[in-house]
């Protein structure tokens, strides 16, 4: 493990008074999410990716589930109201949410997005997030990221 440095989400976490525990491992952005679950020693199922999609209406939708899992994108446009949904480009990432491929969270985003939690992390104490940077996870209870987010839970992958 690295030296801690502070990250966006971290700081957000802070500012709400949030509890969280970072973990960083070296930043290699050909991991996979259950590579990084092995790293931290985690189940994958406690473990969570961030995609951020694009609805044929324009609005953006955030969906944080599992890494191990498959986005099920008419679970996901079901949920969001919307008729479908697709991924964003990779390159549109960074200039949308201000985070890099590899290193995007749900918390701290450049724009609040409508969120999308899977339904099963209600049932983990813990879960784990990028904090905002490749490299690094936040660990916190999945109340806290619900309430940081403002995101609800559903049912979304395949």
């Amino acid at each position: 493990m690295k030296k801690e440095e502070k990250t966006n989400v971290m700081r957000v976490l802070e500012a709400k008074k949030i509890s969280y525990d970072s973990h960083s491992y070296e930043a290699d952005p050909t991991l996979t999410g259950e590579q990084i679950a092995g790293i931290l020693g985690e189940d994958v199922r406690k473990v969570f990716k961030t995609l951020v999609t694009q609805a044929k209406s324009g609005a953006y939708y955030v969906f944080v589930i599992p890494v191990a899992e498959e986005l099920d994108l008419k679970k996901a446009a079901k949920a969001a109201g919307e008729k479908a949904i697709s991924m964003i480009k990779q390159k549109d990432l960074l200039p949308l949410t201000g985070y890099v491929h590899g290193g995007c969270s749900p918390i701290g985003m450049k724009k609040p997005f409508p969120t999308f939690i899977h339904e099963t992390a209600a049932e983990a104490e813990k879960v784990f997030v990028s904090a905002g940077k490749v490299g690094f996870q936040i660990e916190l209870s999945p109340e806290d990221l619900l309430r940081v987010t403002g995101c609800k839970t559903a049912d979304l992958t395949v």
